[in-house]
């Protein structure tokens, strides 16, 4: 699986936490730029993490990066229907 995440480094707080599929990484690298060039142009990137991670599973990748979910909120992982 293929995780995109952006985290606050001021906060400490993950803003986005999406999944994809190991065969939609061409998207997830879409998704990515488009999140780095939008939070340029808001002049946020430089207290912005926006990162692909590649692991099993969401299980594995607690493991190996816990402090992007010590403060991931359910409506930033599940987003509300109107949010998507």
């Amino acid at each position: 699986m293929i995780f995109l995440i952006e985290y606050d480094r001021r906060t400490r707080r993950t803003l986005v936490f999406k999944t994809f599929k190991d065969t939609e990484r061409h998207q997830a690298q879409e998704h990515r730029l488009e999140m780095e060039l939008d939070r340029n142009r808001e002049g946020l990137l430089l207290q912005r993490e926006i990162l692909l991670l590649e692991a099993r599973n969401e299980k594995a990748l607690r493991r190996t990066h816990e402090r992007y979910f010590e403060n991931l909120f359910e409506d930033v992982k599940f987003p509300s229907a109107a949010a998507r």
